[in-house]
């Protein structure tokens, strides 16, 4: 891969920095878990601001749908093997996972990026942390020994490029919103 070297070069670090090793693995792992709350928190923020908000909200769970499955698309065609397979010698700070479990994009990455980009449709205070948070997410992925850059990279535009869509979809999901949820459109239920 053409970015092998820079896999070495980081994830040599991450093993050369033993102190950060459980705060990595613990974020790289199980960090991506900290969307739900956040998607709690903006779908009970938008239930009683209209059809719109609650619209632009529910965008943020099924964008990270949506981002998965093409993620598991794409993982499923690329069939990449985990760096830590392919670069000899390397020391990882996870464990490696099993050969088809394929590397290219990263899940997590998709998911991230998914969220981020849907949640700064929503609410760009939040959408600046989220988008952070994303970042993070990437550079812990490589850091930790379980992808590529380039998988990281490509996570984050597919992951984007599904959470952009929001902008096209808000409005029939508003229409829908109004259609299942009669208190979306004022009228009592």
């Amino acid at each position: 891969m053409i970015d092998a070297g820079l896999y070495r070069d980081v994830t040599d670090f991450a093993w050369s920095q033993q102190w950060l090793a459980g705060i990595a693995t613990t974020f790289s792992e199980y960090g991506v878990f900290l969307v739900v709350p956040v998607i709690l928190a903006l779908l009970w923020r938008a239930r009683t601001r209209g059809a719109a908000a609650l619209a632009a909200a529910a965008w943020v769970p099924i964008a990270i749908a949506v981002a998965l499955a093409v993620d598991t698309v794409l993982k499923s065609v690329f069939a990449e093997v985990r760096p830590c397979r392919v670069v000899a010698g390397v020391h990882t700070l996870l464990p490696c996972d099993p050969p088809t479990d394929y590397a290219f994009p990263s899940n997590h990455t998709v998911i991230v990026a998914a969220f981020a980009v849907a949640v700064l449709l929503v609410n760009r205070k939040w959408g600046v942390w989220a988008l952070v948070f994303a970042v993070l997410m990437g550079i812990s992925r490589v850091y930790v020994g379980a992808h590529y850059p380039h998988d990281v990279l490509a996570g984050f535009v597919v992951g984007a490029g599904v959470g952009l869509l929001g902008i096209v979809v808000r409005e029939p999901l508003a229409k829908v919103a109004v259609r299942l949820i009669p208190a979306v459109s004022g009228r009592k239920a």
